[in-house]
């Protein structure tokens, strides 16, 4: 590790195979604390490379407890680390999806630089997390959505995870989070924290065969805000969209904040998907879960699939599709 860290230090970037390798050893526990917290934050201060990136992905995917089901699963999810604390956009724009009918698989964690993660707010309402195949699947049949909390299909991360929450602030895991779904899911909706990373991710999910939108909220937010544009990469190329592409009204940064508690984030959670969001917040929702519904079937305007997903909303599936999410049971 010694060697890795000088090298990283003097900005000389790792090999594809290198990146995979100190993954996989990382995860082993083969380096001790001060070691894994050293490589981490020397990703803070100096860009990831994709070769880097590429390793770093090829060792999760390698090492996860892999889902998949014969159905063309959607993942919508943000990297986190933007540090904007806004309400659980990505866990409510996944069961509006679902509830329009697209299937979901949803892969999330624990909140690290944010007060409540999805798996926080799910837990909240007594969701069991689990890794058992036969459970994911009902939920599939039954809500047309599954979760999967990280830590169960990346066994190999635990000795990882105390430092990162230590650390409390974003990582390359982060970066790596949205690309190391276990479904391996054919459509996928990624919200990051950087423009630079929107672009390393349009470059490595170019050579993959799926259809995608990767966005970058140029306010800084891992997802759509619309407190101002928004840069996006599709299968078709790159652009930037504006409020009124999506048909929505700009919105303010206080209209979208979160809780400052994981049972305050809860109470607003469940009053969006109750129907007794405000227009900001019900727009924000409709314009991400939208997005994912065009990333899924490109056949369909950007506009119209938000307007599905609006109608979705306020129409009490997606409350529904939570619902039936919480009760299933083997």
């Amino acid at each position: 590790m010694k060697e890795i860290l000088n090298d990283l230090i003097r900005h000389r970037p790792l090999s594809k195979e290198t990146a995979r390798q100190v993954l996989i050893d990382l995860a082993s526990g083969k380096y001790n604390a001060s070691q894994m917290s050293a490589f981490m934050t020397v990703y803070m201060m100096r860009a990831i490379t994709i070769d880097e990136l590429r390793g770093f992905r090829d060792a999760m995917l390698e090492l996860c407890i892999p889902v998949k089901f014969d159905v063309p699963v959607m993942d919508l999810c943000g990297t986190g680390g933007d540090g904007k604390n806004t309400f659980n956009i990505s866990t409510l724009s996944s069961f509006v999806v679902a509830a329009s009918g697209q299937p979901v698989a949803k892969h999330g964690n624990y909140g690290v630089s944010s007060v409540s993660g999805s798996s926080n707010v799910l837990e909240y309402f007594g969701y069991k997390f689990t890794n058992n195949i036969d459970v994911l699947k009902k939920s599939l049949d039954e809500a047309n959505i599954f979760f999967m909390h990280a830590p169960l299909f990346h066994p190999a991360m635990k000795n990882v995870a105390p430092i990162r929450k230590e650390l409390g602030v974003k990582t390359f895991f982060n970066m790596l989070g949205p690309m190391v779904n276990p479904a391996f899911p054919p459509r996928q909706l990624v919200g990051v924290f950087s423009l630079e990373l929107a672009r390393l991710y349009g470059y490595l999910y170019q050579d993959l065969k799926k259809n995608f939108v990767i966005l970058h909220d140029l306010q800084g937010y891992d997802e759509i805000s619309l407190t101002g544009p928004v840069k996006v990469f599709t299968n078709q190329g790159e652009k930037i969209l504006y409020c009124s592409d999506f048909g929505l009204n700009e919105v303010s940064t206080s209209d979208i904040k979160g809780g400052d508690t994981v049972e305050e984030s809860a109470k607003i959670f469940m009053k969006i998907l109750s129907g007794e969001g405000t227009e900001a917040q019900n727009s924000v929702v409709a314009a991400n879960a939208g997005m994912s519904l065009y990333a899924g079937n490109n056949d369909l305007s950007i506009i119209s699939s938000i307007e599905k997903a609006t109608e979705t909303l306020k129409s009490g599936r997606a409350l529904e599709c939570f619902k039936k999410l919480l009760s299933v049971q083997l």
